[in-house]
């Protein structure tokens, strides 16, 4: 179509649409907070798919070597499918220029005890200086102080085990295990800090202490997995192919086969969002055939005499759906600007959102704006409006002329 001609056609679409501008103010009103609704609940879940991405690569790694026993079988006894020469493997590890940074890892469980009392511990041997620096602030230290490389025989507790045992930092404990050959040992420690991880489940199971003491404790040089961190997110797939390739003895699993609660979450969220679009969808394709509708059949000896004059139903249709389109698209804009100035207002007057379901903090409420969320938005705002006013003109404009000029 020249370019000037269709200018002539949304020129004219315009003016109709001002006909009844209380009427279009309103279509225009839906479709502005249906595309808000929409960019602000997909704002959310992107935003909530991010931090628990972030969250999860930052807690076992983007990528996790180690032997495939180690992800795929039950340990009879502590290490039994550990790493031998994890100094060795770091070191070719970190010879790939995306690999930031490799954190070895003993995973182990038995009882710590004040000498009174004695409970079940999930514990974690670390390397701690490396550990902290690399993940940053993942635990929020209630009291004491965090584990320092070169200090061994010292433990941070969860709040709530602390609690269970009656113990303060500075206080001792005995932490029991089997060792590598199913032999019970024990070891005194002092408690060094006590910490919440936000899930008061694991807080009361959970124990770190450093790498030495956790392999003195079980009488091994072995860790149960090297974590590796990278450079960015998005190099976690060719670093892992460029690994595996490089380590066939071995295997490289990434942080998302790893991350259960982030795949139950982003099933859970695409399944609610999903639905609450197309609700917001439907809603928004009735009201703004409604609207049309009613102009539509208000203008029916209009759309008559313009029949008789010679005009085309194909170009009544089309001066329909650009009513349409220009309603759908103001809507659509103005509901945009309303998302990204709430996304904004977020950034600038925090929100604490309460604490979900298993945890004990909240955290703050966020929006990401996404092109590509933004712009597909829009564009199907525009779609169903324009969609929904040709649907509805074609049966007007194909009415006879007779009937259509005597239309009252």
């Amino acid at each position: 179509m020249n370019p000037n001609h269709l200018m002539r056609w949304l020129s004219f679409a315009a003016r109709n649409t001002l006909r009844n501008r209380r009427r279009s103010a309103v279509t225009a009103t839906i479709a502005a907070l249906g595309t808000a609704a929409i960019l602000l609940a997909g704002g959310f879940a992107l935003f909530t798919y991010e931090s628990l991405a972030q969250a999860a690569a930052r807690t076992t790694g983007h990528l996790i070597v180690a032997r495939a026993e180690q992800f795929s079988r039950d340990e009879d006894t502590p290490l039994q499918h550990g790493l031998d020469d994890a100094a060795g493997l770091r070191a070719r590890l970190l010879a790939d220029p995306a690999v930031r940074q490799v954190l070895p890892r003993v995973e182990f469980s038995g009882l710590i005890s004040n000498g009174e009392k004695s409970t079940v511990m999930m514990a974690a041997g670390i390397d701690p200086d490396a550990e902290f620096a690399v993940k940053g602030p993942f635990l929020t230290v209630q009291h004491g102080q965090v584990l320092t490389s070169g200090q061994t025989l010292q433990v941070m507790l969860g709040e709530g085990l602390a609690r269970s045992l009656k113990v303060a930092p500075g206080g001792g404990l005995t932490l029991m295990a089997s060792t590598t050959e199913g032999v019970l040992n024990a070891l005194d420690v002092t408690v060094a800090g006590v910490f919440s991880t936000g899930i008061p489940d694991v807080d009361k199971r959970l124990v770190y202490t450093d790498l030495a003491t956790a392999q003195k404790l079980l009488v091994t040089q072995r860790v149960s997995s090297l974590g590796v961190f990278l450079d960015r997110m998005e190099s976690t797939a060719p670093v892992q192919a460029r690994l595996q390739a490089a380590m066939p003895a071995l295997q490289v699993q990434t942080w998302l086969d790893q991350a259960m609660f982030y795949r139950s979450v982003k099933d859970l969220y695409n399944r609610i969002f999903g639905a609450l679009g197309l609700i917001i969808g439907v809603i928004v394709v009735f009201v703004v055939t409604n609207a049309m509708a009613m102009a539509i059949i208000e203008r029916t000896r209009e759309v008559g005499t313009l029949r008789a004059l010679g005009t085309l139903p194909g170009q009544l249709v089309r001066s329909f759906a650009l009513e349409g389109l220009l309603l759908g698209g103001a809507g659509a804009g103005v509901g945009a600007l309303l998302a990204l100035g709430v996304t904004g207002a977020l950034l600038v007057f925090p929100v604490q959102m309460p604490p979900p379901p298993g945890r004990s903090v909240g955290y703050p409420l966020q929006i990401t704006a996404d092109a590509g969320l933004i712009a597909g938005t829009v564009l199907a705002m525009l779609l169903l409006s324009t969609l929904a006013s040709a649907v509805v003109a074609r049966r007007t404009v194909n009415k006879p002329v007779v009937d259509a000029l005597a239309h009252t």
